[in-house]
C-alpha cells in the first residue's frame, strides 16, 4: 500500500477505506466533528476530548485512507499547521451517478457512506437516539419491479426536496423569533440489495 499525499489520496480501496474509516471510535467521532467544518488536530482533540497525540494518530490514518483531507496549511507561531476536512460530498441523485465514472461513483459512495454510519454511531453514542421524542428508525428491503424501482427513486427524490423546504421555512422562523436551530440527522440511501430473496423480513411498524 502506498502512503497518500496531503490531499489524501492513497491506493487502499473506496470499500476497505470506509470499514476502516468506521471501525474506531475515534476515528468516528473525528469524522463527525469535521462535519461542523474544518479544523487542526489541535482542534479535533479539543471537540472529541481526546489527547492530542492520540488524535494525531487517527488523523493520520484517515489522510492515508482516503477519508480526510488537508484543506490549508497555516503559519503558527512559525509552524506550519495543517487543517483537516472530509471531501464535500453530500448528495448525489441517480442523474449525477450516470454522469460520473465508475472511479468518481466509488468515491461518491464511499464520502456518503462515511458521513452516514459516523453520524448515526456518534448520535448512538451520545444518547440522541434513544432521547430524541421524534427519533425515526427503520430499514427493510421491497420486492419490486422495474416500474416500482423508478417510483421509489422519485419518491425518495420527492422526500429529500420537502425535507430543503422544511429547513428553510424553520430558518427564516428562527430569524424572526431568534429561536435556536437544533441539528437533526436524515440520511436516506436507496439502491439495488446484494442479495435477492422473495419476502423481506415481517417487521411490524411501531
Amino acid at each position: 500500500m502506498s502512503a497518500s499525499d496531503q490531499n489524501g489520496k492513497t491506493s487502499r480501496g473506496h470499500q476497505e477505506a470506509v470499514s476502516y474509516a468506521v471501525g474506531h471510535r475515534i476515528r468516528v467521532e473525528i469524522l463527525a466533528a469535521l462535519h461542523e467544518g474544518s479544523a487542526s488536530a489541535k482542534e479535533l482533540a479539543r471537540r472529541v476530548r481526546q489527547p492530542l497525540s492520540t488524535v494525531t494518530h487517527h488523523v493520520g490514518e484517515l489522510l492515508e485512507a482516503g477519508s480526510i483531507q488537508v484543506e490549508r496549511t497555516e503559519k503558527v507561531r512559525s509552524v506550519d499547521q495543517r487543517f483537516y476536512a472530509v471531501p464535500a460530498h453530500w448528495y448525489v441523485s441517480d442523474r449525477g451517478m450516470r454522469e460520473e465514472t465508475e472511479e468518481e461513483r466509488q468515491e461518491s459512495c464511499r464520502v456518503i457512506l462515511e458521513a452516514m454510519v459516523a453520524e448515526a454511531l456518534a448520535g448512538f453514542w451520545a444518547g440522541k437516539l434513544t432521547s430524541d421524542p421524534r427519533v425515526f428508525l427503520t430499514w427493510t428491503w421491497f420486492n419490486v419491479d422495474p416500474q416500482g424501482r423508478e417510483e421509489i427513486a422519485d419518491e425518495q427524490l420527492r422526500s429529500w426536496k420537502r425535507l430543503e423546504e422544511i429547513e428553510a421555512a424553520a430558518a427564516a422562523r428562527c430569524a424572526r423569533s431568534g429561536t435556536a436551530t437544533t441539528s437533526v440527522q436524515v440520511s436516506s440511501v436507496g439502491f439495488e440489495r446484494a442479495r435477492s430473496v422473495p419476502n423481506p423480513p415481517c417487521v411490524p411498524h411501531r
